[in-house]
């Protein structure tokens, strides 16, 4: 590891959060740095909690969560982090909408941690650093991290495989938003918040969702929870479900399921990261021009092709790896 980068980490150990805020950088740019980085990264059990909040866009997410933050840093001693996953800017790149901004109320204070990561057009409302920046505040010390995912106009799944505990954001009048992503809904969501709850359509969302949870054996039926976020009703109730919530799956052993699900899901995403680098290289070298060409004259099949490209890809692996 670099000494730079080194040095770095052991600042963001002992508090220094803009040498926590360089290293996330560091992963958010990928390449030989955040490898180095990472390599550093060890999870220490139980040290630590993550809960993602989720829902399309327009549910009140960001607002809830500021709300939230505020109700947590009211037990002394608190402190959390907080990913914030917005949409990339097209030309830079980085995070449009900015969470540090709409969360003014907190940034000044030093129990607490903002980062806004740009989603960079990744799939499943989470940023490809996400995982990594969550691991890295746990190697920090960070207690507890709250994840909010990019609204992309459906429930993003991979917020499960990143966090213990999901809290899905919806609003009244959403009834179909709920049938629609019925499945998604079951299997992420641990607790449901009806934000915007003093708006039309309430109850009819709720016995939307409580039918579609009928089915479900009652000790599994996420809470059902209502909230003004603008105007901080119904914080605590939210506070306690994921407190209550916690308890439950530590102490019945799921937790350590979800863990270990965790860590499976992220390792793949690495092998995936990995391997799709390894191929846009290969398919950079002039030996892929010959094979296209013998493809289009018919001199060669596809299946052959990609034999020898595969053949190709872990003899330059195997080459790297021997120098």
């Amino acid at each position: 590891m670099p000494d730079d980068l080194a040095l770095q980490l052991e600042r963001a150990v002992a508090g220094d959060r803009g040498a926590l805020a360089r290293l996330i950088s560091v992963l958010e740019r990928g390449g030989s740095a955040s490898t180095s980085l990472e390599r550093k990264l060890r999870v220490r059990p139980g040290s630590s909690y993550t809960v993602g909040i989720t829902g399309a866009p327009g549910a009140g997410k960001s607002t809830l969560v500021s709300t939230l933050l505020g109700e947590i840093l009211e037990e002394p001693g608190q402190q959390v982090a907080l990913l914030a996953v917005d949409p990339s800017s097209p030309l830079s790149r980085g995070a449009l909408l900015g969470d540090r901004v709409r969360m003014q109320a907190h940034t000044a204070s030093p129990e607490v941690f903002i980062r806004s990561m740009a989603s960079r057009g990744h799939l499943g409302g989470l940023a490809m650093a996400t995982r990594s920046a969550r691991r890295l505040l746990e190697h920090c010390g960070w207690p507890l991290t709250l994840i909010e995912t990019v609204g992309v106009g459906q429930v993003e799944l991979d917020v499960a495989s990143a966090t213990d505990t999901v809290v899905v954001v919806l609003n009244p009048g959403w009834g179909d938003e709920v049938q629609a992503n019925k499945a998604g809904l079951m299997e992420v969501a641990d607790i449901f918040v009806i934000n915007k709850a003093d708006k039309a359509g309430l109850e009819a969302t709720r016995r939307d969702l409580e039918g579609a949870l009928a089915s479900l054996p009652p000790a599994r039926r996420p809470q059902i929870l209502e909230t003004i976020a603008t105007e901080g009703k119904g914080a605590a109730a939210l506070w306690q479900a994921i407190r209550e919530h916690r308890a439950a799956i530590t102490a019945s052993g799921e937790l350590m399921q979800r863990r270990l699900a965790q860590v499976r899901s992220e390792l793949r995403g690495m092998v995936d990261a990995v391997l799709a680098d390894r191929v846009q290289r290969l398919f950079a070298e002039e030996e892929v021009d010959a094979r296209i060409l013998a493809i289009s004259d018919g001199r060669l099949d596809m299946a052959e092709a990609g034999e020898q490209m595969l053949a190709l890809m872990y003899d330059q692996a195997n080459d790297s790896t021997m120098t």
